[in-house]
């Protein structure tokens, strides 16, 4: 008599197994997310351990130090949200919404790493090898050196990894290849799982480099089960709107490396252009003199970033007023609200509230809420604040303008563009040194700062 194959259930959302069929998940809470799928046999990443291979554990002052150089990418920007280059035996997934330019980003790496004399190896398993000359043509990645493989199979593709070790290589996605060794189709959370988890063995067993494309879900998170980004080194998302052509590199989780750096790229016809002053760049189409603009700084890992930020207050038609926030978190701008409302003495409830950061940018920071509060008022009452000044503070529940961090960097980076004052708080005007001829006004709360940031 044949011997059953075993199976599992696992949930398509969040990836949650059990050994018997479930309705409802008990990871998500979703229904009828529950699939059935075969255990494998074993596992095929590892063949058997010969007799004596077995590792034992060593102190750590024995352990042999790795090779921590790092492989230059040619992108300045990349390198940065990276920690300064590419480890050996890392493995980066690389998310972001469909078209934000995930493929283009990485085929401009990998031409330039190609153009390096690095081999490079790029995988495609959603594209043709014409498509993908096409777009090489138009990034200037054409090289010998930058190696192409349209294919799905993930044991095709091991066994040319095998065959000829490139320096690094790329895979987009890794949701659209797939394991013969599973029954699941793919795309699967299985599929995505093993595929995955073999990569980064094959990665870490050679040393060499793995970039892996993941599609995202309608939250933003790459798609599949969680373990996916916990088994790779590095998690970017880049960010932005595609209406805009300014592109944020974010790191969500770097073992090599801080994931408070950003990189900031241009979406021009050529591909991504690196942004070497962010700030110009995103000042550079201000219109001064309009009520509800507001300049404030926002410190994204090591760079100060000013960025303009507007708000539109009008006249509610509707019962409920309209709380709107792009690029800022909805909850903060309550909060702001509330606080000009109780402590500024400002009747904002029939009102509707727009706020927008220009450029497509999101600003998480508490830095801005100085800067989000005067843009409110400005266009409240209709007048414009002084196109020369910048905002950078806190504020309290109380109404009061509390002190942010690494100030002296902020008021240089203001100085640097051609302002000619910075707001900030009172507990902040002290331990440093001002740059010559600029004037940092300290306040203690909201009534203070409407003295000092209109014009005249």
């Amino acid at each position: 008599m044949a011997k059953k194959a075993r199976s599992r259930y696992v949930c398509q959302g969040c990836g949650h197994t059990a050994a018997q069929w479930f309705g409802r998940c008990p990871g998500c809470g979703e229904w009828n997310t529950c699939a059935e799928e075969p255990v494998a046999s074993g596992d095929p990443r590892r063949g058997p351990r010969e007799t004596g291979s077995v590792s034992r554990p060593v102190p750590i002052t024995e352990v042999a130090g790795g090779d921590a150089r790092r492989l230059a990418t040619g992108m300045g920007e990349l390198d940065r949200v990276l920690g300064g280059g590419i480890m050996p035996g890392s493995v980066v997934l690389v998310g972001g919404d469909p078209g934000i330019g995930k493929s283009t980003l990485l085929l401009q790496m990998a031409g330039l790493l190609a153009a390096a004399e690095a081999a490079t190896l790029y995988v495609s398993a959603e594209e043709s090898g014409p498509q993908i000359r096409l777009r090489a043509e138009r990034l200037g990645a054409m090289s010998p050196s930058l190696l192409v493989l349209c294919e799905t199979d993930l044991e095709a593709i091991l066994d040319q990894l095998r065959r000829e070790p490139p320096a690094a290589v790329v895979v987009d996605s890794v949701q659209t290849i797939y394991s013969r060794q599973l029954e699941s189709a793919p795309g699967s959370v299985t599929q995505v799982r093993e595929c995955a988890a073999r990569l980064v063995y094959w990665a870490k067993e050679c040393g060499i480099p793995v970039f892996l494309v993941g599609h995202v879900t309608k939250e933003g998170t790459v798609a599949g089960p969680r373990v996916l980004e916990h088994l790779v080194d590095t998690v970017l998302y880049l960010e932005g709107e595609r209406q805009h052509h300014f592109r944020v590199l974010r790191a969500a989780k770097n073992r090599f490396g801080s994931t408070n750096e950003i990189g900031v790229f241009e979406m021009r016809d050529r591909g991504l252009a690196e942004v070497g002053n962010p700030s110009a760049a995103l000042l550079s189409d201000r219109a001064e003199n309009v009520p509800g603009s507001a300049i404030v700084c926002s410190l994204e890992g090591s760079r100060p970033l000013l960025v303009e930020l507007q708000a539109l207050v009008s006249r509610s038609s509707y019962g409920y007023p309209q709380r709107v926030a792009t690029g800022v978190d909805a909850k903060r701008l309550s909060i702001i609200i509330a606080v000009l409302e109780k402590r500024g003495g400002y009747d904002l409830s029939s009102h509707d509230i727009f706020v927008n950061v220009v450029g497509g940018l999101r600003l998480d920071e508490p830095a801005v809420d100085l800067g989000l509060s005067l843009a409110i008022i400005s266009s409240l009452l209709d007048q414009a604040l002084d196109p020369h000044t910048v905002a950078v503070g806190e504020i309290g529940l109380g109404g009061e303008v509390r002190p942010v961090g690494q100030i002296e960097r902020r008021v240089a980076e203001a100085h640097s563009l051609g302002f000619d004052r910075c707001l900030v708080s009172t507990r902040n005007l002290d331990g440093w040194k001002r740059p010559r001829g600029f004037e940092v006004a300290g306040l203690d709360g909201i009534d203070s700062a409407r003295q000092l940031a209109f014009k005249g």
